[in-house]
């Protein structure tokens, strides 16, 4: 039933017209699989999993963020595709769409416009915010307008078009070599644990850890969100300095993708890493909050 639903918030968004079944289908397709793990157990397939959850996570935090969203370094063409490839392998969208999010968090972080702010609730920051339709994020006129760079890329714009294929050929690959144990644990299991890692940074480094620095936003520094997702979680560090290439700023902040960015800078692989520079960014005050109740019509859906 359609219902209406009273915000007071005076800087907001219409909420989503329609949810995206294609994508909640999806996850929920690659989380039931992953439950056939216990049951597909071998050493080999493990072995996969794990060389797979490396290359893929470093595939979304490397290149997807530190690289394409943020240009923290510069990598040749013939290096940066191949990078691309292992991001799009963690089935977290084509690095267009993804990119333009990413850089749309940042523009207006735990504004009304973010995506995934947890102030819409800790579910909504983790996983929620995939599934209804969100005309910033979703509408190709829309974000490209964040992404002229690599809109203007021609393989990137081929990889935006095919990106889901590839992870589609990764499965076959996988279960002719190895089997359903394979399939499950290189796919599946690897998939919704990647998943997780970087759905951890949107969602608890948004509400649980410290504060470096003022960046009038929610992110803050989890060192267990830091360990899961290689570094991602010292957030508040990389909202204070987002072109800088190391996210963990103290000795202790351990950032393992920094790491590898410096090893490609040692293999003169990757050039003109940046680091901090000049003050933390910091976003403009948000709104106050309005008296005047405004009514927003809710989506509809049966429960």
């Amino acid at each position: 039933m359609a219902q209406t639903a009273t915000a007071t918030i005076s800087e907001t968004l219409a909420p989503p017209a329609s949810f995206k079944w294609e994508i909640v289908a999806g996850i929920a397709f690659i989380h039931l699989g992953a439950l056939l793990a216990p049951f597909t157990f071998t050493w080999s397939a493990f072995g996969v999993f794990v060389v797979l959850q490396v290359v893929t996570a470093m595939g979304i935090t490397l290149c997807y963020h530190r690289l394409l969203t943020h240009r923290s370094f510069q990598v040749p063409k013939w290096v940066e595709y191949p990078l691309t490839l292992c991001g799009m392998l963690a089935l977290q969208g084509g690095p267009i769409k993804w990119v333009s999010t990413h850089r749309v968090h940042h523009a207006f972080a735990d504004r009304p416009q973010d995506p995934h702010s947890p102030l819409r609730g800790f579910w909504w920051a983790h996983m929620g915010w995939l599934f209804p339709y969100d005309d910033l994020i979703d509408n190709p006129a829309k974000y490209v307008k964040f992404v002229p760079d690599l809109q203007r890329d021609p393989v990137q714009r081929f990889f935006e078009q095919t990106n889901s294929l590839w992870t589609v050929a990764l499965g076959g690959v996988l279960f002719v070599v190895g089997g359903l144990p394979w399939l499950i644990w290189g796919l599946f299991l690897r998939t919704t644990v990647v998943y997780h890692g970087t759905w951890l940074v949107n969602s608890a480094s948004h509400l649980w850890g410290y504060q470096s620095y003022n960046t009038n936003e929610g992110s803050r520094n989890n060192w267990w969100v830091a360990l899961v997702s290689f570094g991602e979680g010292w957030h508040n560090n990389h909202h204070a300095f987002p072109h800088s290439a190391a996210h963990g700023l103290r000795w202790w902040e351990f950032d393992i993708t920094y790491a590898a960015i410096r090893l490609l800078g040692f293999l003169r692989l990757a050039s003109r890493i940046r680091l901090p520079q000049g003050g933390p960014a910091k976003l403009p005050e948000p709104r106050p909050l309005s008296l005047r109740p405004i009514k927003l019509p809710l989506p509809s859906f049966s429960l």
